[in-house]
C-alpha cells in the first residue's frame, strides 16, 4: 500500500466526500477516485459506501483505518530518522494558528526565522482553536500556535500531542473613547453590555472564565461575532464592552480607535502554547522551528496607555517576564 494511496484514504475518511478531499490532497477529483479504487482493487475489499449524508466507511474502510494512520505516521518518522542521520536541515514546515495569533505574533516573527533558516519553507493555516487541534491529528499541520484553556488538566490533555506554554498574553477590558473610563468592580460590570465571540470559540471561554472564576453571572451579549476585529470595530463604534487579548487589539488602541480600561482584581492572562504531534524522530525543520519559536518568539510589550500609568505597566511586563 502506497502511503500516497493511504493520504489520500484518510482524506476521503475524513470529509466524506470526493470534492473536499480532493482539495485537502491537492488532487483532482478523478485522480481521487482512481486512487481508491486502486487501493480497493489492492485490498479486494469495498472501502466506502455511498449514503444520503456523504460517504460511509465499511467494514473493512473501518478496519483499514487506524492502520492506515499507525503507517503513515511510521513513514513520516522514517524520513525524519534518514534526514536526521544524513545532518539535512531543509525541509517544509506547516504552521497553524489562530487569526490574531497568526497576524499579531507570528507575522513579525516569521521573517527572521526565514532569513536565519533559508532552506526551510515555511507555510502557514490560519483557522480556529477546534479545527487546528483536528488538522494536527490528521497532519495537515505540523504545529499550532493557540491560546490554551485552563480547565484542561495535564491528564485530560491528548498524550499524542506534545504541549509548551511560550507566553501568557495579557487580556485587557476595552471600550470607545469618550465614555469614561471609570473603574468599576466585576459586579458592576457583569450588568454592562459586552461584545464577544460565539460559544466553543477560545476566547469566548476566556470571557466566561473571567467572571465564573469569582462566581459573578457572565454579562448578557449585546452581539456576538467571528473575530477579534470585529469585536474591536464595534467597540469602537459604543456596541459594548470587550475583554480580549491585548495582542488582538494593540493597533486599535494605539490608534485611540478603543480605549483600555482597568480590570478589577488580578491581572488576566490568556496562555499561549505551540502544540505538536509526539514523535520518536522530529523532522529536522520541524525541530529548528519548534526550538527557535521556544527561544525568540517573545510576547510584545505593553503599549503605555492613557490611564493605565506606570505601575500597571510594570506590573505587565514583569507578568510577561515570569511566564515567557
Amino acid at each position: 500500500m502506497h502511503p500516497r494511496l493511504l493520504k489520500t484514504f484518510l482524506a476521503v475518511t475524513r470529509s466524506r466526500n470526493i470534492t473536499r478531499a480532493a482539495e485537502a490532497v491537492h488532487l483532482a477529483q478523478s485522480s481521487v477516485s482512481d486512487q481508491i479504487q486502486a487501493l480497493e482493487a489492492e485490498l479486494g475489499a469495498t472501502l466506502f459506501t455511498r449514503t444520503k449524508s456523504g460517504l460511509e466507511l465499511t467494514p473493512a474502510g473501518l478496519a483499514l483505518k487506524p492502520i492506515a494512520e499507525d503507517l503513515l505516521r511510521l513513514d513520516g518518522e522514517a524520513r525524519a530518522a534518514v534526514q536526521a542521520a544524513a545532518g539535512s536541515t531543509s525541509g517544509q514546515v506547516t504552521i497553524g494558528a489562530l487569526e490574531t495569533i497568526a497576524s499579531a505574533r507570528l507575522a513579525p516573527w516569521l521573517p527572521g526565522f526565514q532569513a536565519g533558516h533559508p532552506d526551510i519553507t515555511v507555510r502557514m493555516k490560519v483557522a480556529g482553536s477546534g479545527a487546528l487541534l483536528r488538522q494536527l491529528e490528521d497532519g495537515e499541520i505540523d504545529v499550532a500556535f493557540c491560546f490554551e484553556r485552563r480547565d484542561v488538566g495535564k491528564n485530560a490533555a491528548d498524550e499524542r500531542f506534545a504541549r509548551r506554554m511560550i507566553a501568557a498574553e495579557l487580556l485587557v477590558l476595552v471600550e470607545a473613547p469618550g465614555q469614561g473610563s471609570a473603574e468599576h468592580g466585576l459586579a458592576t460590570l457583569a450588568t454592562m453590555r459586552f461584545v464577544a465571540t460565539e460559544p466553543g470559540c477560545i476566547y469566548r471561554h476566556m470571557f466566561d472564565t473571567a467572571f465564573a472564576e469569582v462566581g459573578v453571572v457572565a454579562p448578557k451579549l449585546a452581539a456576538e461575532v467571528g473575530s477579534i476585529g470585529a469585536i474591536a470595530r464595534l467597540v469602537a463604534a459604543g456596541a459594548g464592552l470587550g475583554l480580549v487579548p491585548r495582542l488582538a487589539v494593540t493597533d486599535a488602541i494605539a490608534r485611540g480607535d478603543i480605549v483600555e480600561m482597568p480590570w478589577p482584581g488580578r491581572l488576566r492572562t490568556a496562555p499561549l502554547a505551540m502544540i505538536w504531534r509526539r514523535r520518536r524522530v522530529q523532522p529536522p525543520a520541524l525541530k529548528q522551528l519548534l526550538t527557535a519559536a521556544r527561544d525568540t518568539l517573545v510576547p510584545v510589550p505593553p503599549l503605555a496607555r492613557a490611564g493605565s500609568g506606570p505601575e500597571s505597566a510594570n506590573r505587565s511586563k514583569a507578568l510577561f517576564a515570569n511566564n515567557s
